[in-house]
């Protein structure tokens, strides 16, 4: 999209301030799910910062949709990610691709080759999918009957079983809701583990064929 659009203005502008939001909001659900000794006002407070903050999102979703000019039902399908981290604020955080661009849109050249954003992007989004899965997990599974998800450290490793596709099968979601969302980290982390594997593949092929050429003898 052209810089000097409103809809590229409003993303230059408020692209990192809504980044560092979400690592507030995460933090937020973060204590919230896992200091259970937390007085109720405190508790109460971590919840309306969540509230809050989801309000925050969800009005730079209609701002953006407005300076679309789409209509709302183009809107949603050309900004599929937008209308996922709305609906689920705890994803936020995945919107590192946009930031980055933001960001270097002040320089000529990106400092990292493609294949290195490419691992970086996928590395990062697997972390943050990772520890966001894992509180949405616990919260659901904790105190579940038959649940095997007795601690958070459980829940990480789930998490890790279960985005490098390995899944032990040791921890396992029991509730209905626990598991919807371990479908959807097993897909997340099929296409994470496929971007990753492919740039690295890509990246070695490449470096390999160029000191293949570097090696051959001139006029051959």
């Amino acid at each position: 999209m052209d810089d000097d659009t409103p809809y590229a203005r409003w993303e230059q502008r408020t692209e990192i301030p809504l980044f560092l939001a979400s690592l507030v909001f995460m933090a937020a659900y973060a204590t919230w799910v896992l200091a259970v000794d937390l007085s109720a006002g405190w508790r109460d407070l971590c919840r309306l910062a969540m509230l809050a903050l989801w309000a925050l999102f969800a009005a730079d979703y209609l701002v953006r949709r407005r300076l679309s000019g789409q209509r709302f039902a183009n809107f949603v399908a050309t900004h599929f990610l937008h209308t996922v981290v709305v609906l689920l604020p705890l994803l936020r955080p995945l919107r590192i691709v946009p930031l980055y661009d933001v960001i270097q849109r002040r320089r000529r050249e990106p400092r990292l080759s493609l294949y290195a954003r490419v691992m970086a992007y996928a590395s990062l989004s697997t972390l943050l999918l990772g520890f966001a899965g894992a509180l949405a997990v616990y919260q659901q599974e904790r105190g579940a009957p038959g649940s095997t998800m007795h601690t958070f450290g459980d829940a990480v490793w789930w998490a890790a079983s279960t985005l490098s596709t390995v899944g032990y099968g040791d921890v396992t979601p029991v509730t209905p809701l626990g598991r919807v969302i371990a479908t959807g980290m097993m897909a997340c982390g099929l296409g994470l583990l496929g971007a990753v594997t492919g740039s690295f593949s890509s990246w070695l092929m490449q470096t390999f064929s160029r000191q293949g050429d570097e090696r051959r003898p001139p006029g051959r």
